[in-house]
C-alpha cells in the first residue's frame, strides 16, 4: 500500500497512511489543505525524514488550488507563504527544508510561465522527488546490504521502512535487501519510546515482509548485544552535518555508544538529501521538543503523576566517531570524516 499518494490533477488533494492508527487499524487521511498537512505531519500521520519531505512537496499545491485566475505575481506570494508555514512543521528533518527550497529554485527560474502552468510544472517536481525517493531507497538497499554477514542479527531503532519514505526506507531498505539475498538475518526492533514506532511501525513491516525478528524494549539493546545476538546495528537519520554526526529519533546516541562498546559495526542509512552542508557538527543541529504529554499519557493511559516535570527531545546525535560507515543511495562512506562525505557527494 502507498504511504503517500496524490490523487488528481494540481487541483488535486493529498493521501496518506495515517500512521497514528497503525498496527490496530488501517486507515487513510485526505489532506485538503496545507493545514491538513500541517497537521498531519506534527501529529506524526505521516512521519519519517524522506516521507515528510515528499508529503511537503505535494503540500505546497494544496496551498496554491484555489488560485483561479492567471495572476503571477499573486501566485508567487501565497507559494512562498505556503512553503514557509510547512517549513514549521517540524524543525530537524532536513528532508523537509530540501523539498521546499528545490520548488522554491524552481519558482524563482520559471518566472515566464503562467500562474496556472507554473502550479503544473509544481506538480511534476513532487512527482519527480517522489519517484527520486523510490529510486534513492531500492538503491541505498542494494548498496547496504554488501555490509550485513550472513545469519547475522540486526539491531534497528525507530521506523525507517516503506513507511517512513516513499519507496521501502532507508535502513530498512537495507534490511530487506539482504533478506531478499537469503541472508538469513534476524532482525531486533527496538520498541522506540515515547512513541512506540518500532514496536507500532517498524515490527508490523517486518511481519508483513516475513522477516524473522524479534521485538525489545530499548533499555534491552546494551544486553541483547552483551548476549552477541547482534552483529549489526543500523539507523536512519534525519539530519546528517557535513563532518557525519547525525540526528535521528532519541535513543540513537546510547546505541551508537553501546555499539561502539561492545565492538558492534553501527550504520547510518540516509539519502543524500538528508545532508546538510551548511551546518559542520551535530552541535548546529536543532533538536524539536515534543509535548510531555507523550511520556505521561502516552496512547490516552496516564503513567506520570500529575504535574511532574518532563524533558522529551524528539531525536538526539549520534556522533560520527561512533559511526562505522553511512549508506548513501551513491555509495558507502567509510570512514566517516568531512573528506569522505564531501568526496561521495559534493562533486
Amino acid at each position: 500500500m502507498k504511504t503517500i499518494e496524490w490523487i488528481g490533477d494540481s487541483t488535486g488533494y493529498l493521501r496518506l497512511l495515517d500512521q497514528t492508527a497503525l498496527p490496530v487499524e488501517t486507515k487513510f487521511l485526505d489532506c485538503n489543505t496545507a493545514k491538513d498537512l500541517f497537521d498531519a505531519i506534527r501529529r506524526l500521520s505521516v512521519r519519517g525524514a524522506p516521507a515528510i519531505g515528499v508529503s511537503a512537496a505535494y503540500g505546497v499545491l494544496l496551498g496554491l488550488r484555489d488560485i483561479k485566475q492567471d495572476d503571477r505575481k499573486l501566485f508567487d506570494t501565497t507559494f512562498f507563504e505556503v512553503s514557509d508555514y510547512l517549513a514549521e512543521s517540524r524543525p530537524t528533518a532536513v528532508n523537509l527544508f530540501w523539498a521546499l527550497d528545490r520548488l522554491k529554485k524552481l519558482v524563482q527560474n520559471e518566472s515566464a510561465l503562467s500562474a496556472l502552468q507554473m502550479r503544473d510544472r509544481l506538480l511534476e517536481e513532487a512527482r519527480a522527488i517522489d519517484a527520486e525517493d523510490r529510486e534513492m531507497c531500492a538503491a541505498i538497499g542494494r548498496f547496504g546490504a554488501e555490509l550485513i554477514p550472513q545469519n547475522a542479527g540486526v539491531l534497528t531503532h525507530c521506523n525507517t521502512g516503506a513507511l517512513a519514505t516513499a519507496g521501502d526506507g532507508t535502513a530498512l531498505s537495507v534490511i530487506f535487501a539482504a533478506h531478499q539475498q537469503g541472508k538469513n538475518i534476524h532482525v531486533y526492533a527496538d520498541e522506540t519510546r515515547p512513541l512506540l514506532q518500532g514496536a507500532r511501525l517498524t515490527a508490523w513491516e517486518l511481519m508483513q515482509r516475513n522477516i524473522p525478528s524479534t521485538l525489545i524494549c530499548d533499555s534491552m539493546a546494551g544486553w541483547v548485544m552483551k548476549q552477541r545476538n547482534v552483529q549489526v546495528v543500523i539507523t536512519g537519520s534525519d539530519r546528517i552535518a557535513s563532518n557525519g554526526d547525525a540526528a535521528n529519533k532519541i535513543g540513537t546516541y546510547a546505541l551508537s555508544v553501546l555499539a561502539k562498546a561492545h565492538g558492534i559495526p553501527f550504520y547510518v542509512a540516509a539519502p543524500s538529501s538528508t545532508f546538510d552542508f551548511k551546518i559542520a557538527s551535530g552541535e548546529e543541529i536543532p533538536i524539536e521538543q515534543r509535548d510531555s504529554k507523550e511520556i505521561t499519557i502516552g496512547f490516552g493511559k496516564q503513567t506520570a503523576p500529575d504535574g511532574v516535570n518532563t524533558y522529551n527531545p524528539a531525536f538526539d546525535i549520534a556522533p560520527a566517531e561512533n559511526i562505522t560507515a553511512l549508506i548513501t543511495e551513491r555509495g558507502i562512506i567509510q570512514p566517516v570524516t568531512k573528506e569522505n562525505i564531501a568526496a561521495l557527494l559534493q562533486n
